[in-house]
């Protein structure tokens, strides 16, 4: 039966106004940093190529041609383009879309704050994020937690992610998860004990950033040797309570090395048996002419403002939220 109540919203109104005051407080962070607000397409011809993030599709016709669209899960790729054709620093503030499970902390349809750096690396970003959060929760004595990737795998789980065996990390996911034994890629191992003991367990207290990463979850970051001698990727994510609220590069300018990534990511993607997608060859056209260095960082607004407001789950912050879109 209908239910004529889903008209109303899901957020109480005292909670969009603090929405209202957050995005406000945000373009003004970036405005008094001449830090210039670009607005680009939800829909494009190409995706991105990520086997664990799935995507939405629009179907059209244009001059007797199919054509699919994608709705874009970050802007990431037009605003490096932006990058490349001289745009210097850049900010947006708009919706994205995944393709994946609604729950507490998900949904299809989100906000996000994303942000590149001219002239920064990832070290760089993390002293601005801190003094955004610092601005955003009017506390100018906050400092965030850094640990690297492997001091807290070593701190939770009492492995080192570098050197454990296949055997020790199928082992400890096992007694964690009572999944893993069957399990023989390292960094599916390595992304299920992380989400299931470590990441609950940091920024509870403070902000953490957790940084280092094993150079084969790269993504889109350069890879770098650390002091330690170890390969790691100059990336970094922001977790606060235990959930996860951005996700940083020192960004891979190498077209070469990209278009690498992605055909690499294509043929997992075949192997997992996974939708074909056309990836962005615009994107490499771009890195091709030549990208500043730079970092750039993806922020979830909608989970900044659970924080905030002291909120369990995401409908309790947005206008109208799953069944009531």
């Amino acid at each position: 039966m209908y239910d004529a109540s889903l008209w109303q919203p899901s957020a109480d109104l005292s909670i969009l106004q603090k929405r209202a005051q957050l995005l406000k407080a945000i373009r003004a962070f970036f405005d008094s940093r001449e830090v210039m607000e670009v607005d680009t397409q939800c829909l494009s011809l190409g995706s991105i190529t990520d086997p664990h993030i799935e995507v939405l599709t629009s179907q059209t016709r244009s001059q007797g041609e199919d054509l699919t669209y994608y709705l874009q899960t970050s802007p990431e790729f037009a605003m490096k383009r932006l990058l490349c054709a001289g745009s210097g620093s850049i900010y947006q503030l708009g919706k994205v879309f995944r393709a994946e499970e609604i729950g507490r902390r998900h949904s299809i349809e989100f906000t996000m704050l994303e942000w590149y750096r001219v002239g920064f690396d990832h070290w760089q970003l993390m002293d601005e994020i801190q003094q955004l959060l610092s601005v955003l929760l009017n506390d100018e004595t906050l400092t965030c937690e850094r640990l690297s990737y492997q001091m807290a795998f070593l701190r939770h789980t009492g492995l080192d992610p570098f050197t454990a065996t296949l055997f020790q990390l199928q082992e400890c996911a096992h007694e964690h998860t009572e999944y893993g034994l069957q399990e023989d890629d390292r960094d599916t191992l390595l992304e299920l004990l992380f989400s299931s003991v470590v990441e609950p367990a940091i920024g509870q207290y403070t902000p953490c950033f957790i940084h280092s990463y094993p150079a084969s979850q790269a993504a889109l970051a350069k890879t770098v040797v650390d002091e330690h001698g170890l390969l790691v990727a100059s990336r970094f994510e922001l977790y606060w309570q235990g959930m996860e609220l951005a996700n940083g590069y020192h960004e891979l300018t190498d077209a070469k090395e990209q278009a690498r990534r992605f055909a690499e990511d294509k043929r997992t993607r075949q192997e997992m048996r996974l939708s074909n997608r056309q990836f962005d060859e615009r994107l490499i056209s771009a890195l091709q002419s030549g990208l500043p260095d730079c970092a750039g960082v993806a922020l979830g607004v909608d989970r900044l403002l659970m924080l905030l407001c002291h909120k369990t789950h995401i409908t309790e912050v947005l206008p109208f939220a799953h069944a009531r879109a």
